[in-house]
């Protein structure tokens, strides 16, 4: 598989208009050095099958979706610029006349891209790239982060996404249309749109949620034997999961009722689109909230380069930002001093990351006192070795199942907080003062000292921290903080190319150039 042997229609544009093309741009660079960036062999395993060659090659089709992301363009517009754009047709090596090719292919290629072994190829080229050049020698800091990106779907209420689960395993599951016409009279299936009562009407709105719940349970529970395919296992799982995700029982005084209503509150993992199940709500702060997806970020802040990205669903444990930060530095080949918000300042990822050799300048959580402007944990003398606390009253406790570091224990002053003259500016508990030490503990007390006291720690988080904020603006620029597609995978995908383009936009301002087969930095071009 060779660099395109289809002829151009029409001139060379690269040849024949290079003068017009901006030099040092990411335009002019992909024109003379696209076939060393993404060579054919590099998509190989993508077209195994013999018969013939495929009508677009892939590292022409990786040149376009690199620019795409990029610019934040639809697959439309793609086109559109490679049909009338000069500096897209010398970067694709078209001809002035040529036509480019149906929207269509670049989703096809990004089909096959997600669903490769190596679906972050694209970034792993420009990743060998920045090794090559050797820019990140020396420089051992790394600045982690994530974004909320918003999903590329319409938030779904509880009656939408009821209809539409319904909806989908009768289209997916044989036999199904005739057990939800003759079982599920809630609403006429046949219809996408919501059923027409008084809105307005609490007890309206009450009736129907219980009728479409008791809807679903009966097309669950009257399902068919048969084997299910992909598509349709999917179309079940969904619906079993709508039905139960948003309601509870109604249950009278009797506890005997049978009805369904919506549930108190919102569930930690609620999904909030049939159209794109991955998607959840997203909780940044306390107080702002969106729905989509996370786009985590490991950066080299003097050079603004991306070392690592990674895209996760919303919500869950797995995905919290100290999870994914021990991915971010797995490739890292020598200890680094990783910079962090309290996010990343977990007990876990603590002692994960200080195992794995880094230097952690993560900033602290806070503590919180149970009165305002009281005590908190570090006011108290805890010694887990010999596991005893001792209050700031000079009372000493021992610890309840202390087990070491990865255990939860307590320590009880309750009896000792009657009379205690601090009693005020301890607890208002009635029954006194129980404190919580969790695991890792006197890890987390040495991170909180060293951030309160140590000069050169707070010298260093003020000056290498916030440049990552800079990389997070350039991630969702032109309009990207929008998702254009469905799923994790295809995101995910996404995200690495759109941080793959921006990394070789960033080597391109700092002097990247090709001599003699290597990759160098030349600072006299930046």
């Amino acid at each position: 598989m060779g660099e395109w042997a289809g002829e151009t229609v029409g001139p060379d544009v690269w040849e024949t208009c290079r003068e017009l093309i901006p030099a040092g741009s990411v335009f002019a660079f992909l024109a003379e050095h696209r076939a060393a960036l993404f060579p054919a062999q590099m998509f190989a395993d993508m077209y195994p099958s013999a018969n013939g060659r495929p009508s677009m090659p892939p590292q022409i089709l990786a040149a376009a979706i690199t620019l795409q992301a990029l610019h934040g363009l639809s697959d439309f517009e793609t086109v559109q610029e490679l049909r009338c754009d000069l500096r897209w047709k010398a970067a694709r090596g078209l001809g002035l006349h040529d036509m480019a090719f149906d929207p269509s292919l670049l989703a096809y290629f990004r089909r096959r891209l997600a669903r490769s072994a190596r679906p972050n190829r694209i970034f792993e080229a420009v990743r060998e790239v920045v090794q090559a050049t050797g820019v990140l020698k020396g420089r051992h800091r790394r600045a982690l982060d994530s974004t909320v990106l918003d999903d590329a779907v319409a938030t779904q209420d509880t009656v939408t996404q009821l209809i539409a689960a319904v909806r989908a395993v009768i289209r997916e599951v044989p036999g199904t249309a005739e057990i939800a016409a003759a079982r599920c009279a809630a609403h006429d299936y046949t219809d996408p749109g919501k059923p027409r009562i008084a809105w307005h009407d609490a007890q309206a709105r009450a009736a129907l949620v219980d009728a479409l719940v008791t809807d679903a349970l009966r097309l669950l529970g009257h399902l068919p034997e048969q084997e299910l395919g992909e598509k349709a296992a999917n179309a079940v799982g969904l619906l079993a999961l709508v039905a139960g995700q948003d309601v509870e029982p109604a249950e009278d005084s009797d506890g005997r009722d049978g009805r369904w209503r919506i549930t108190q509150g919102t569930a930690p993992d609620r999904m909030v689109s049939t159209v794109d199940p991955e998607s959840r709500h997203v909780h940044k702060t306390r107080a702002h909230r969106q729905d989509g997806y996370k786009a985590h970020l490991a950066v080299e802040p003097e050079t603004g380069l991306y070392t690592a990205v990674a895209l996760t669903p919303g919500a869950g444990a797995e995905h919290h930002e100290a999870a994914v930060g021990l991915d971010l530095l797995a490739d890292e080949h020598e200890p680094v001093d990783a910079f962090g918000d309290t996010a990343y300042s977990t007990g876990d990822a603590r002692q994960a990351l200080q195992d794995a050799g880094h230097r952690l300048l993560l900033k602290p959580a806070p503590l919180r006192a149970a009165v305002p402007g009281g005590f908190t944990l570090d006011d108290c003398r805890i010694d887990t070795t010999a596991a005893t606390v001792t209050c700031p009253q000079g009372h000493t406790v021992p610890l309840s199942d202390p087990g070491g570091r990865h255990r939860q224990s307590t320590a009880s002053f309750t009896d000792l907080c009657t009379g205690c003259p601090l009693r005020q500016r301890c607890t208002r508990a009635r029954a006194g003062r129980i404190l919580t030490i969790r695991p890792h503990h006197d890890l987390l007390t040495a991170a909180r000292r060293q951030a309160a006291t140590d000069p050169n720690w707070q010298a260093a988080y003020r000056r290498w921290r916030p440049p990552v904020e800079r990389a997070v603006a350039w991630l969702v620029h032109h309009g990207n903080r929008r998702l254009r597609y469905r799923g994790t995978i295809a995101n995910d995908t996404w995200l690495h190319t759109r941080a793959a383009a921006l990394n070789l936009r960033r080597l391109i301002n700092l002097g990247l150039t090709r001599t003699n087969g290597t990759w160098t930095i030349n600072p006299a071009t930046a």
